[in-house]
């Protein structure tokens, strides 16, 4: 049973990861992020890092992968919306 609950939050945590792959290339391609909510954007990030930590304290493999990952998308989002304004 613990392996398909691994299998599980292995799989999400890949769809959602990689959701996020074509949105980081889209912005740092077109150099755009009008339509990006900074606000919107830090609290996701400061979440994602939330969840990081939430997952290294239960030494939950699936959350630390999926949301260290995530975690860098979302920052490069960030930054480019500080950089790209």
């Amino acid at each position: 049973m613990n392996n398909i609950i691994n299998y599980v939050g292995i799989f999400s945590g890949v769809c959602t990861t990689i959701s996020f792959i074509p949105q980081v290339i889209k912005t740092w391609k077109s150099k755009s992020t009008k339509d990006i909510s900074f606000l919107m954007f830090t609290l996701f990030t400061i979440g994602v890092a939330g969840w990081l930590i939430f997952g290294i304290l239960l030494k939950n493999f699936p959350i630390i992968i999926a949301n260290f990952v995530t975690l860098i998308l979302a920052s490069l989002i960030l930054i480019a919306k500080i950089k790209f304004g």
